[in-house]
């Protein structure tokens, strides 16, 4: 396999496929991107994603240091509260302030974040206008005799290149053709998820605890609902705001990245259930019929809440089926890898999918510089990724899913209040309660 000049093609342009662009770029490592959405105005449909201390090391390590400003600006300020409460709006645990104090030795990169998912691919996409190709649906890949690799599209075009990376998601092609064995867990739970802008009406229906917090709605049924309310401190549409400094919102402004409003607070809700308590064709009903489905399944819920649900922007509704990769044996190392959902799939239990993405993506990015460089190959760089990629990203699936091994597909209530809580130590780790280091004793992901 070549050692240099290197050209790499990355199929799928989420956040860890983004996130290793971004980084061999700025390198100096050619480097192509290849969407299946028509334009960068496709694929906003989400809500927040947490970015935690490996996620922020993985961006600060691949982001020129403008965008990486720019990251950091976008986010929402941090809860400060968690709380749980019942389907009634009867208070069941509420810790604040006093409580979740940020340690004072604590560094920045070891605060976790959240952002608006549909900001972040705003962050990554911008200054890759000539990197990043639309409207390519990736068919298959062949491998050639010289050590290159060639993608086609169902649009009848063909990119070669000497490295090809799968960052196309949960239902890759690539993986489907290069590791057809691999196989998806599914967990017996579907979750809906939706925004609700955060208005006076929106803010008068729930506690300031829930407000300025994240909460856990447990429910009848094994029903459940997290709510995180995302608040920015800072507004595109006015210089100022809540004593944001000048040069900061100067940043926002001038963000060439930002074309569309996504200054707005908002409400983040996730109700999700056991599948046998859902119609067979939840996985069908997007927008409108995904809010009216959770409307239909919290009728007995507290009023405050099913207005908060009826509120909510129909556009943002979708369910999600969740699922989690089996782990696999080694395999034989090619010109062809794989990063993020397309290799290791996880349940939000943890919510670790995207940051274990964003590390795949430093960690690729730092070996294959070194292969740019001359320092070692492709085939040894990607060797050592996906060795070391395979350890960590492997032990997260099985974290993720820790609180469902050993359960029938009859135990789904349990499964549910099982997931339930490894997402309240999720929120409470967002939040500041967990402050213990999350890497097992590795160092940062990138240099």
């Amino acid at each position: 396999m070549p050692t240099s000049p290197l050209h790499v093609l990355v199929i799928g342009g989420g956040t860890g496929g983004l996130c290793l662009a971004q980084g061999l770029k700025r390198a100096g490592v050619s480097v192509a991107v290849y969407e299946r959405d028509r334009t960068r105005s496709d694929g906003l449909q989400g809500y927040r994603v947490g970015i935690d201390a490996d996620g922020k090391r993985a961006l600060r390590a691949s982001l020129p240091q403008h965008l990486y400003d720019t990251f950091i600006a976008t986010c929402a300020k941090r809860p400060v509260y968690f709380n749980q409460y019942t389907e009634r709006l009867s208070q069941l645990f509420s810790s604040g302030p006093d409580i979740f104090k940020t340690p004072p030795n604590f560094a920045d990169l070891d605060l976790d974040e959240s952002v608006s998912r549909m900001t972040l691919r705003q962050v990554l996409l911008t200054g890759l206008d000539d990197t990043v190709h639309f409207a390519k649906r990736f068919t298959h890949y062949e491998q050639h005799a010289d050590g290159t690799v060639t993608a086609f599209f169902d649009d009848g075009t063909s990119a070669t290149g000497d490295l090809l990376v799968a960052a196309d998601g949960t239902t890759s092609r690539v993986r489907a053709q290069y590791l057809p064995h691999a196989t998806l867990l599914d967990a017996g739970l579907t979750g809906i998820t939706g925004k609700t802008l955060l208005t006076d009406e929106t803010r008068q229906l729930l506690p300031k605890e829930i407000i300025d917090g994240v909460t856990m709605v447990q429910g009848k049924k094994g029903f459940m609902c997290v709510i995180h309310v995302m608040q920015f401190p800072w507004d595109t549409r006015s210089e100022l705001k809540d004593g944001i400094g000048r040069t900061e919102a100067e940043l926002i402004s001038q963000w060439p990245g930002l074309l569309y409003d996504n200054s707005r607070d908002y409400i983040m809700w996730g109700f999700a259930a056991a599948d046998h308590w859902l119609p067979a064709d939840t996985m069908e009903r997007k927008g409108v019929r995904a809010q009216h489905l959770v409307q239909h399944l919290t009728t007995d819920w507290h009023p405050n809440l099913r207005r908060r649900f009826a509120l909510g922007d129909p556009d943002s509704c979708f369910p999600l089926k969740i699922r989690t990769s089996e782990p696999l044996e080694p395999w034989k190392t090619t010109n062809v890898t794989l990063l993020g959902d397309a290799i290791h799939t996880m349940t939000p239990g943890r919510g670790v999918g995207a940051n274990t993405a964003l590390r795949d993506a430093a960690l690729l990015r730092k070996n294959l510089i070194a292969a740019h460089q001359g320092h070692t190959t492709v085939l040894d760089a990607v060797r050592d990724y996906e060795t070391r990629m395979a350890t960590y990203a492997f032990e997260a699936v099985a974290a993720s899913r820790q609180s469902m091994n050993g359960h029938a597909a009859h135990h789904q209530d349990s499964l549910a209040g099982k997931l339930a809580r490894t997402l309240m130590r999720t929120s409470m780790r967002t939040i500041g309660v967990d402050r213990s280091p999350r890497r097992s004793g590795q160092g940062p992901v990138a240099a």
